[in-house]
């Protein structure tokens, strides 16, 4: 879709291998547009996009695979309904209409709409699970806080991964670190924003950046309830090859490990000899409604 050697309906079937008639034919009845027209209108999304952040109209419509910035013009001014040049007063977003719910997602990705039948739901109970973990991460912050800097940095469990491609968390300062970054990274994919530079494990930064980052994942996370949107899929295109990702899958993981990391940064906390609580969402929740138990 977005890739520039795919230019033509020829490029797009050969790099799905296949011929151009059973190329179209088959992605025009299954997605309900040709394939072409989609791969335009895609382009066009990221155009709006581009220009939202700043760039020039001919740096978007040479990117675009326009010959010329009035061709470009006149192409966006029909789908948007105004000139590239108002983007900005437009206040709306850069998806067009589309028959299969496939539109651009920034920086490099593509976005898929789910259209069920009936509502998913992910419920009150989802909702409850994520804001509980935001509190519980934010009380073993608290309670390392209170440890000497060579505690929080000793290596507790030489050699403990937690997942292969984020390395080993050795050390309590370590698994901490995992949990806000994992935050930091989901954010920014489903946001659509630059992906953050990793900053160096840091005790005395990690509160605030856990409270940056819960803040936008509780947001986005809100937001996909508020559109039934769980089923929705985030293709990302930096993968090799690319990666579909279910956007209900993606708080499941995140929520996964998170709990994970929080037992273990509490079995860390005993082994230097600290009571860390357990953590559990039924005590959080007699907490929250005042001694009464859980509702």
């Amino acid at each position: 879709m977005l890739a520039e050697e795919h230019g033509d309906l020829e490029e797009m079937a050969g790099g799905a291998h296949a011929s151009a008639y059973h190329f179209s034919r088959q992605l025009t009845r299954h997605a309900g547009e040709p394939p072409v027209s989609m791969r335009r209108r895609v382009l066009l999304e990221r155009a709006a996009w581009r220009l939202r952040g700043g760039a020039t109209v001919t740096e978007v419509a040479v990117e675009a695979g326009y010959e010329s910035v009035e061709g470009f013009s006149r192409a966006f001014a029909r789908s948007y309904g105004h000139p590239p040049s108002r983007v900005a007063d437009s206040g709306a977003g850069h998806w067009l209409p589309a028959p299969n719910g496939i539109h651009f997602h920034p920086p490099t990705s593509l976005w898929v709409e789910e259209r069920p039948a009936g509502g998913s739901g992910g419920g009150r109970v989802l909702g409850e699970a994520v804001l509980h973990d935001v509190e519980d991460t934010r009380e073993v912050l608290a309670l390392a806080a209170t440890l000497p800097e060579d505690d929080v940095r000793r290596p507790l469990l030489p050699g403990h991964v937690t997942l292969a491609w984020e390395g080993a968390e050795e050390s309590l300062l370590a698994v901490l670190d995992a949990t806000v970054w994992t935050k930091e990274v989901w954010v920014a994919a489903m946001t659509g924003a630059e992906m953050p530079d990793r900053p160096r494990p840091d005790l005395a930064t990690l509160p605030g950046r856990h409270e940056r980052a819960s803040a936008a994942w509780l947001a986005v996370v809100r937001d996909v309830e508020r559109r039934d949107a769980w089923r929705d899929r985030l293709v990302d295109a930096l993968c090799e090859p690319p990666q579909s990702f279910v956007v209900g899958g993606v708080v499941q993981h995140v929520l996964t490990f998170a709990a994970h990391r929080r037992l273990l940064a509490r079995t860390m906390l005993r082994m230097l000899g600290h009571d860390g609580g357990s953590g559990d969402p039924l005590d959080w929740q007699v907490r929250r409604s005042g001694g009464q138990g859980a509702s």
